[in-house]
């Protein structure tokens, strides 16, 4: 029996392929790490024989009591929409529609089934406290079938250095209704706050440490003249012309935000998306009921709601201050606008915010330097394959973000039909590039292209083949709360690889560590190694270069 079954240990930037061809697959042995990092591999598994039934493993690992080390199976996705076929670029694993392997599944019973003929895994991840001492720990995986058995042995150094905290801010789009309408659930009833605090400490746990706070339903991805349902922290009424505001919910969230390691807050769009120059949806209580005030029937220039906003901004942030969150707090405009096209209407946008919102309070998703030449930008976020117009024209204080673009000529993005190298990398660009933040749209958006309808993410990935799969979220909506994908644990490891450049750079300068990412072909954005192997090669570097410092400053 044992011939029949093949058990590989593989990196965590592997994508097993239901039809994955193991034998050309090298077996690792085991990885660096820092104190306080969280390191993962897989272990492939796959049946050959005559026997098609399902045969039960059951497994046990051998590990110092310090480490925690979690498992989880890998089960694939459809992707309809992989990758956009006009886009010149052949760094993906497939172009074509099929399965892929994302999401994490817990394991119950340390058990998992093989399937005949099948190539599946295990994610396997080590947690290493950050007091741990400097050393060598092997994980011993016991895996057992029948009367069989077989044991995978990984290694994990750890060096006598802890990771430094995360300085870059990160912020992936939570979408609060999306989760009401997953969940069937009425908008912050005691379910939905109680699912809203599981998707928050979630998106803490893989990085993101600003969270998109919907003072008002966000008009993100909304179809002109349509809507998405009211999620709105802030409480408005309207009486006889007089503006009054209530926070309550609003200190709920920021106060489950805090409590779950998440300090910083973006304050959701004040005018619509992509220049269309209207109100975002704002409901109010008023003498005859509940009434839409605002919305896309209300332009951004009118008299109407510039007095609301002279009304509730001041008295926002005086909220913000007695929260002690002001210091942490960031306002959008308009979601990346033209500057070909929605110059003129930007610019009245900001003219509203004039005296209401600082100049150094306001970011927005913008490609066009054009906006910061003019003074109507000092924050922008640029989207990664427009860096360098920045960088070229010394506006290289900035934030960078990706979303379905750019999804060609070999630029780093998440897709579900990417390899994972091509997420990795982006941690070595961020840091290279010296980006003060990162921003991506989809941290849990589970509707269809402009919000027409709710999908189920387990069967649709690509948002009713709009975006390449994978665009719109990183998480999945399981039962009892969100779970992680492949592409959540492997960005946060780009994360860690920045903060590991971080510490580095303490010891050799940043121009040291800069040496050794361009050594390695790290360029920009779309010129880096094009192997999953050549991309973790880079932060093995690190480490050594980390251990080589280290060894010199103990003698």
């Amino acid at each position: 029996m044992g011939k029949e079954f093949t058990f590989l240990q593989l990196s965590s930037l592997e994508k097993i392929l239901l039809t994955s061809n193991y034998t050309k697959q090298d077996e690792v042995r085991g990885i660096s790490a820092l104190k306080g990092e969280r390191v993962s591999y897989q272990i492939l598994y796959k049946k050959e024989g005559e026997d098609s039934r399902k045969t039960t493993v059951r497994f046990s690992v051998n590990a110092d009591s310090r480490l925690t080390v979690q498992f989880r199976r890998v089960e694939n996705v459809p992707c309809a929409l992989p990758a956009y076929t006009r886009d010149n670029d052949d760094y993906y694993i497939s172009k074509e529609p099929g399965l892929f392997p994302d999401i994490l599944y817990p394991i119950k019973d340390n058990t998992f089934e093989v399937i005949q003929d099948k190539s599946h895994s295990l994610f396997v991840t080590v947690i290493i406290p950050k007091d741990m001492p400097a050393g060598e720990y092997p994980v011993e995986l016991v895996l057992v079938y029948g009367e069989e058995e077989q044991k995978k042995t990984f290694t994990v150094k750890v060096l006598d250095a802890c990771l430094p905290e995360q300085e870059l801010t990160y912020t992936q789009w939570f979408h609060a209704d999306c989760i009401a309408s997953y969940y069937n659930q009425e908008v912050f009833s005691k379910q939905h706050w109680a699912m809203i605090e599981k998707f928050i400490k979630m998106a803490a746990y893989i990085g993101i440490n600003m969270i998109l706070t919907p003072v008002f339903t966000p008009p993100l991805d909304t179809e002109v003249g349509g809507e998405r349902p009211t999620v709105q922290l802030v409480d408005v009424r309207y009486d006889n012309g007089i503006y009054s505001f209530g926070f309550d919910k609003l200190k709920r969230w920021i106060k489950i935000c805090k409590e779950n390691g998440i300090k910083k807050f973006e304050i959701s769009h004040l005018f619509t998306q992509w220049g269309t120059g209207c109100t975002p949806k704002i409901e109010a209580q008023t003498n005859e009921g509940k009434k839409k005030l605002f919305g896309w029937h209300v332009k951004a220039d009118t008299p109407e709601y510039r007095s609301f906003l002279k009304a509730f901004i001041p008295q926002l942030m005086d909220f913000l201050k007695a929260e002690c969150v002001y210091d942490d707090t960031y306002f959008h405009v308009s979601d990346e606008p033209d500057y070909k096209w929605h110059y003129e209407c930007y610019k009245t946008e900001r003219e509203i915010l004039k005296g209401l919102v600082p100049d150094e309070k306001i970011m927005d998703a913008m490609s066009h330097y054009e906006f910061c030449e003019c003074g109507l930008m000092n924050n922008p976020v640029v989207v990664t394959s427009s860096v360098d117009s920045f960088f070229e024209r010394g506006i290289n204080d900035i934030w960078a973000y990706y979303c379905c673009c750019p999804a060609g000529e070999g630029y780093s993005n998440r897709f579900i039909a990417m390899p994972s190298g091509r997420n990795r990398v982006t941690g070595m660009q961020l840091y290279k590039y010296g980006i003060n933040g990162f921003l991506q749209w989809g941290y849990n958006f589970y509707y269809s292209q402009l919000s027409k309808r709710a999908i189920n993410p387990f069967l649709v990935t690509d948002a009713d083949e709009a975006f390449p799969s994978g665009d719109a979220f990183c998480v999945y909506p399981a039962e009892d709360g969100p779970i992680e994908s492949i592409r959540s644990v492997v960005f946060y490891e780009a994360l860690q690889d920045i903060r590991a450049c971080k510490l580095l750079e303490s010891y050799i300068g940043k121009a040291g560590v800069d040496a050794i990412i361009d050594e390695s072909g790290v360029k920009s954005f779309n010129e880096y190694p094009r192997t999953d192997r050549g991309v973790a090669q880079i932060r093995e570097k690190i480490n050594n270069k980390i251990e080589e410092v280290l060894g010199k400053k103990q003698y």
